[in-house]
């Protein structure tokens, strides 16, 4: 099989580079002493889960139950799911969950732990609870280190859980802001009581800045096992690094100015991150993806013409990778020219 046999548009993995960015990532951490537990989320695939654990991460990191529970049922068994968890049904399939694995999750409100403390207060073991800080990304997260020591002593004191650390999702660029607003978060944190044994930051925009905040002892990273567009922007990898791309037909030239890809926002996703355009075309630095409708896509250039002609093929770097991942059922691997097959995105549509 090769890449003229593969039905388009499709989503292909370069698994030789999958495996360099996952060992290249983990010499990193090991070098400055941090523990890695990557965001499966990028992937969504317990067969990369677990070449992430053999090259020496910690454990996963999940944003949803759903996520887990595929993982954890094809093997995973150490995973941090970094959201508050709300509502009777997500409760339960917690609770059965955390009887299966270790598992840790995050809070950043009185809610949520009374909630956790009420479903897990006659559990064999307890729950560990990190809590969620908001070190300048404003999203979740408490926005001070007072706020943070307060909920450590609030998860420590409730029956069924126990206090694991600190985790936040920082601004890029905000790896100095983390470990001032840690360092004092740690402190306060552990007058009152409780220690804290981990420090949990993550992004791979900053991937490369992780040891600048010594505070953190470990780290969550999802992008960087495929990389995409917006990480090669903004410097964090090169073209080479990406191992996923959208293969994409050309269906219709309407005008030699104006190609029509079989590649639209249900595939490439409409994710701009801060670009211009919706995805980097591999050996065509002058084509660009100016428009996307659903099943569409508009490729033109900056010279004029496109040169493309009915049926030619083009490999599209993603602006944002993740995305694409959720949005199709299988993906299909390679090494270099040489196809592999297909693979099951197993955890594709988990967002409950």
């Amino acid at each position: 099989m090769t890449f003229d046999d593969v039905e388009t548009p499709a989503v292909l993995v370069d698994i030789e580079i999958a495996e360099r960015n996952i060992d290249r990532y983990q010499d990193y951490c090991n070098l400055h002493g941090i523990r890695l537990r990557p965001h499966i989320k990028t992937h969504k695939m317990p067969e990369f889960a677990r070449r992430q654990i053999e090259a020496g991460a910690v454990g996963i990191t999940c944003q949803k139950i759903g996520e887990a529970e595929v993982m954890a049922d094809a093997g995973l068994d150490d995973i941090l799911i970094t959201y508050n968890i709300i509502g009777e049904a997500k409760l339960k399939r917690l609770r059965a969950l955390a009887e299966r694995i270790k598992l840790s999750v995050t809070a950043d409100n009185e809610v949520v732990i009374k909630s956790l403390s009420r479903t897990f207060a006659d559990a064999r073991q307890p729950l560990t609870v990190l809590i969620e800080c908001d070190t300048g990304a404003r999203r979740c997260g408490v926005t001070t280190p007072s706020e943070a020591a307060t909920l450590a002593q609030a998860v420590e004191n409730a029956p069924g859980l126990t206090f694991g650390g600190l985790m936040t999702y920082p601004a890029v660029g905000g790896s100095t802001s983390v470990e001032h607003w840690m360092r004092e978060a740690i402190v306060r944190s552990e007058a009152a009581g409780p220690e804290c044994a981990v420090v949990s930051s993550g992004g791979s925009p900053d991937m490369w800045s992780a040891h600048v905040a010594p505070a953190v002892t470990e780290y969550r990273v999802g992008t960087y096992i495929y990389n995409d567009r917006s990480l090669v922007e903004a410097g964090v990898c090169d073209w080479k690094d990406c191992a996923l791309s959208v293969l994409a037909t050309v269906v219709s030239t309407p005008t030699p100015e104006r190609a029509i890809i079989d590649a639209g926002s249900k595939i490439l996703t409409s994710d701009l991150l801060g670009l211009q355009g919706h995805g980097h075309v591999l050996d065509r630095a002058d084509l660009s993806v100016r428009v996307l409708s659903e099943e569409h896509g508009t490729v033109a250039s900056a010279d004029g013409a496109t040169r493309l002609n009915v049926g030619d093929r083009v490999r599209i770097i993603p602006n944002h990778c993740c995305v694409v991942s959720n949005m199709v059922d299988r993906v299909t691997l390679h090494r270099g020219m040489a196809i592999e097959g297909e693979r099951r995105v197993a955890a594709r549509g988990c967002v409950i």
